[in-house]
């Protein structure tokens, strides 16, 4: 309680500072940008030196055109000024501060189509920006990314690793969150996988990647935000862009996209909708080893399989923003997906003795149905104050509705052997509520205080009923049947000082977040009903110290502590049948596991970043595979010992040529795991990501982009260590009709090499598996922009709901 006291009293001193005058400091300038007819805004401004244009200091200008440079020390100087669709404008300053006042300058851009008789501009945007706090991904910028969805996207990005469950990992540390318009997808794992597989990377205009967040964003996610920012903009009158892709593999892959703006007087009306046909495959390989008491080898059981997918996937992001007045904005959005998935599967279960000779087989087929809906509504509210004071609210609704069946049979095969049949229907409901304010407000242009308050409540209704055939009817199998009732809060208030004294950035952030649940395993067959409730809450401290030491040199060092909550459909005990020796089951006894984290990089001229972290995880999250006598392996989540990661990332980018221009980035983590799974066990791992992307412009419209990664042995789970792997992919693009339409042709995975292989340990038993997917694929794709020309897309608020995040499954 006391700390909430600390935390509303710094809440009313940010009001009582609005107030307050603002202070200018020695050096100030303040440039002022316009159009012939408006202020504008998104505007980038860089200050270089005048004699070998190494960087200074960049900023961008505000709603109301302005934007300032503080502790400029006196010089000659350029400033640089470059909008989208503008022409830009380089200017000569000679900076003679004069005690305590502000130089101000005017600037005034105009439009391309006013200026093109007298002036060609051309650019291009990078594929990585590298910023203090983040690395932004610029999506369109990289042809591979032609005819992908957004969950390739990711697997191809720096830093960024998907594994075989579709659960995603930065820099090498996994329960990453992940965000979409600044708005939680509220999946994970494999549903997370599924969601981001149906979204089309047409749609999206770039990737953020946060390794240490503010106090701002919820406290969830050691790894850090991913947040994924799809295409919109404001400009007035009608604009639209339309995609077509048809990539082929074994299978055939189709994504498509269409977005629409019109902006009229005091109304904007947005509508993006995606729609995505895809088939692909699994061809799994499992040996697993029996070994006795003594070590010695047992018996073998060798699992082939090979599964099918076909999916359909629609997406709606739809909604209308109405400008109040100059200082008041209120928006509503609307999302909406509808998922259908199904897969057919055939398999074989080889018994063998320890010397190889065959001792029987067992025959599976599956079916297997996903019928995922979602509906999502928005409101906010953003009001200025004045220039430095503003306000936001964000009220957000979603709700989940899934439908999922299983069928297996089994045979052996001999003669007149009996038929194994079982099926499943598994619904799942889920419902979450979210509201939240934020209120930032500057002090002249050296001080920024932010605070804000958020609750959430969630509710999930899970249900899983198994049948089996038995004299030709199907009877209920209590073993497996369950029901299960999830109820949650989390309540949270932050504060957080950002200070800039002269070369000096002082950020620093405290949140306190709490969480209270209600669980109800109801009973079934004479099994009695259970519940079990927990409240808990904490403090999340984050800060970040900045140096710019020279115009070349820039320095940061920050720290944090984060929460991973488990996952919503983890705490469910009910079972999901993956094959007839192994089963997959929740654990409603998981607990939250904690996270400091620590780093100091180093920029150099925005072409070079060197970082270094440390992390240290109590009871991280790991998955725990058990096995039984009866050749059974069950696989589950739970808490163990400790998790420490020492991480190094090097990232460049370079152009040997004026037509070339490549980015790199290398990670190396060092990991040390401990915990007790049936006894006490540890491991230790060295492990490296790499990524490589060259782009190649040529006359014409022409382009071409060679690109690939590689990810060395590596660990996340303390049971299991997955082999190398990576791919190699080719792009070519031209542009076309007058530059409003492209062609793009990829070729990813050029040698096959993208498999995930490795090893699992169990009490008394091994595995080594290995899974193929449809990942050799050629795409073509032609993409077109209508309207006007674009304009830098604006910021739309598009949600508060927050670190539940990742929380809500499928019912697998």
């Amino acid at each position: 309680m006391k700390t909430i006291t600390i935390l509303l009293a710094l809440i009313c001193y940010a009001f009582v500072l609005r107030a307050q005058p603002g202070l200018s400091s020695s050096g100030r300038i303040e440039i002022v940008v316009s159009s012939p007819q408006q202020q504008l805004s998104f505007v980038t401004v860089e200050l270089v030196t005048s004699r070998d244009s190494a960087r200074v200091a960049v900023t961008t200008t505000d709603s109301t055109g302005k934007a300032f440079f503080t502790s400029i020390p006196a010089g000659f100087y350029l400033l640089r000024l470059t909008r989208v669709n503008f022409t830009g404008r380089i200017i000569e300053l000679n900076h003679n501060p004069q005690g305590e006042s502000a130089a101000t300058i005017r600037v005034t851009l105009l439009p391309l189509e006013k200026a093109m008789q007298e002036v060609v501009v051309s650019g291009k945007k990078n594929y990585v920006r590298q910023l203090a706090d983040k690395t932004v991904i610029n999506v369109d910028a990289a042809i591979n990314n032609t005819g992908t969805t957004a969950l390739e996207v990711l697997e191809r990005s720096p830093g960024v690793t998907v594994d075989k469950d579709g659960n995603i990992s930065l820099k090498g540390r996994p329960n990453v969150m992940v965000m979409i318009d600044n708005k939680p997808s509220y999946v994970s794992g494999g549903e997370l996988a599924t969601l981001l597989g149906g979204m089309s990377s047409n749609q999206i205009e770039s990737i953020e990647l946060i390794d240490n967040p503010s106090a701002k964003y919820d406290a969830a996610g050691n790894a850090g935000i991913i947040n994924i920012i799809t295409k919109k903009n404001r400009q007035r009158g009608f604009n639209g862009n339309a995609s077509l892709s048809y990539g082929q593999g074994r299978y055939y892959k189709n994504n498509n996209s269409l977005g629409l703006n019109y902006r009229e007087g005091a109304f904007n009306f947005f509508l993006n909708y995606s729609m995505n046909l895809n088939r692909n495959y699994l061809d799994m390989y499992a040996l697993r080893k029996y070994y006795k008491d003594d070590g010695r080898l047992e018996s073998q059981m060798e699992q082939p399989t090979y599964m099918r997918f076909k999916g359909q996937n629609h997406t709606i992001r739809t909604g209308v923003d109405y400008f109040a007045g100059k200082k008041t904005t209120i928006g509503l959005a609307l999302v909406g997906t509808n998922l259908n998935r199904t897969s057919e599967g055939e398999g074989d279960a080889l018994w063998m003795d320890a010397s190889g000779l065959p001792d029987s087989s067992i025959s599976t087929e599956s079916a297997n149905k996903t019928h995922w809906q979602n509906a999502g509504l928005n409101l906010n509210l953003r009001h200025a104050f004045n220039a430095t004071s503003e306000l936001t609210v964000d009220l957000d609704l979603l709700g989940y509705r899934i439908a999922g069946s299983q069928a297996f049979s089994n045979q052996v095969d001999s003669n007149n052997s009996e038929i194994e049949t079982f099926v499943g229907d598994l619904p799942s409901n889920i419902n979450i509520l979210s509201a939240k304010a934020d209120y930032s407000t500057s002090i002249g242009n050296d001080l920024k205080l932010e605070t804000g308050i958020k609750t959430s409540g969630i509710s999930t209704d899970n249900e899983a009923s198994y049948f089996i055939m038995k004299d030709d009817k199907w009877e209920p199998d209590p073993g497996k049947t369950n029901h299960f009732l999830y109820r949650e809060n989390i309540h949270a208030v932050y504060g957080s000082l950002h200070k800039k004294l002269d070369k000096w950035t002082f950020q620093s952030g405290l949140r306190y977040e709490y969480t209270r649940y209600e669980a109800e395993q109801r009973g079934y067959n004479g099994r009695k009903d259970s519940t079990f409730s927990r409240n808990y809450s904490s403090l999340f401290p984050s800060a970040l110290i900045g140096l710019q030491a020279d115009s070349s040199h820039q320095f940061n060092l920050s720290i944090g502590r984060r929460i991973d909550r488990p996952p919503f459909q983890k705490l469910n005990p009910f079972v999901f049948i993956i094959n007839k020796y192994t089963y997959q089951r929740g654990n409603p006894f998981i607990l939250p596991q904690y996270t400091w984290n620590i780093e100091l990089s180093h920029i150099f001229k925005e072409v070079l970043t060197t970082s270094i972290s440390y992390n240290i995880t109590n009871d991280y999250f790991s998955q725990i595979f058990y096995s039984d006598t009866s050749g059974m392996v069950i696989y589950t989540e739970g808490n163990l010992g400790k998790m420490k990661n020492l991480g190094i990332t090097v990232s460049g980018q370079f152009s040997p040529a004026n037509w070339w221009t490549a980015s790199a980035e290398v990670t190396l983590n060092h990991k040390n795991m401990e915990g007790f799974v049936w006894t006490k066990q540890k491991a230790t791992i060295t492990q490296m990501n790499m990524n490589i992307n060259n782009q190649f412009r040529f006359k014409r419209g022409w382009a071409a982009e060679l690109s690939g990664y590689y990810i060395t042995k590596s660990q996340t789970d303390i049971q299991e260590i997955v082999e190398p792997t990576g791919q190699v992919s080719l792009g070519l693009s031209k542009q076309v009709l007058k530059n409003k339409g492209s062609i793009k042709l990829s070729f990813r995975d050029i040698f096959y090499t993208q498999a995930m292989a490795g090893n699992t340990q169990f009490l008394d038993a091994t595995e080594y598996f290995k899974l193929t997917r449809d990942s050799r694929v050629v795409s073509i794709t032609f993409a077109y922009r209508f309207g006007k020309p674009l304009k830098t897309p604006g910021k739309r608020n598009s949600g508060g709901a927050g670190d539940e995040i990742e929380r809500v499954g499928t019912g697998g």
